[in-house]
């Protein structure tokens, strides 16, 4: 599991370094009424690993507690507050996969009442996480357009960045 959680490490190292490049007002920018913004995005995604991620193994993954719908409402939250709530899904998260045996994988977990592998559960967020981390740093990237600072490799700068890494 430690391939797992340094590949998600670096996804949310990413996501924060995007988050970082824009104000409070810019966390709350979307395109048009049916979008979401950052902050939006920020709210679902701890909302879902507070369901997903507490009692993993045990309870299904979509608590009654959660009022997911009520994650894509705007609130005008802070800075602050987004990024507590984003720290305490992840951590989580990141105390569930730790705390992980190899065993525990092919276990049976229930998500919305319907069972699947907690392997098959894990796969699932994962994928539901990069999916809305990707959405964060293109509506970023749409607020700061050229001044939007790449955190990956630069358009065509893929011969730079591969002549960098032979030098390594």
């Amino acid at each position: 599991m430690q391939l797992q959680l340094n590949s998600l490490n670096i996804l949310k190292k990413r996501a924060e370094e995007g988050i970082q490049q824009l104000t409070e007002e810019e966390l709350h920018w979307k395109p048009s009424e049916e979008s979401n913004n950052i902050a939006i995005i920020i709210k679902h995604l701890s909302g879902n690993m507070h369901s997903r991620w507490v009692g993993f193994l045990t309870t299904d993954g979509e608590k009654p507690y959660r009022d997911r719908d009520m994650e894509f409402i705007e609130g005008n939250e802070s800075r602050e507050h987004l990024m507590q709530i984003w720290d305490d899904g992840w951590r989580l998260l990141f105390n569930t996969i730790e705390n992980f045996k190899a065993e525990d994988l092919f276990k049976t977990v229930t998500l919305r009442g319907q069972p699947l592998s907690a392997f098959q559960a894990i796969q699932t967020e994962i994928a539901h996480i990069s999916y809305h981390l990707g959405q964060i740093l293109y509506i970023g990237k749409q607020i700061k357009d050229k001044d939007w600072i790449i955190l990956s490799i630069p358009k065509n700068g893929s011969k730079e960045f591969n002549q960098k890494k032979s030098r390594i």
